[in-house]
């Protein structure tokens, strides 16, 4: 499944605080959301570039990459799954996970 091996992928370059969001009763535009923090630009650089390795040799396909020239917040976009890296001030302050785990109710 491509969500472990994203994990995983984030996991090798340190990434902390990951979340995985199943999103499916929400959205019908993707299932999962993962969120990651990491400590610099280049981390989240990076971060995204090894997600982006691991699901390509697993098969899987990468559609967009968003946020690269900041990398404060980078999206990349494996279809079925949306990962956002992010530095831990901007993932405060968009607070993704009570933003996607709100529309449950």
């Amino acid at each position: 499944m491509l969500v472990n091996t994203i994990v995983s992928a984030l996991e090798d370059i340190k990434a902390h605080d990951i979340k995985v969001l199943d999103v499916k009763k929400i959205t019908a535009m993707f299932d999962f959301i993962i969120i990651a923090s990491a400590d610099s630009s280049r981390q989240t650089k990076a971060l995204a570039g090894n997600v982006q390795e691991k699901v390509k040799a697993a098969g899987g396909n990468i559609y967009s990459v968003e946020g690269e020239q900041s990398g404060e917040w980078l999206l990349v976009d494996v279809g079925d799954i949306v990962v956002h890296i992010m530095q831990p001030t901007v993932r405060e302050y968009y607070n993704l996970e009570t933003l996607w785990m709100d529309q449950e109710h």
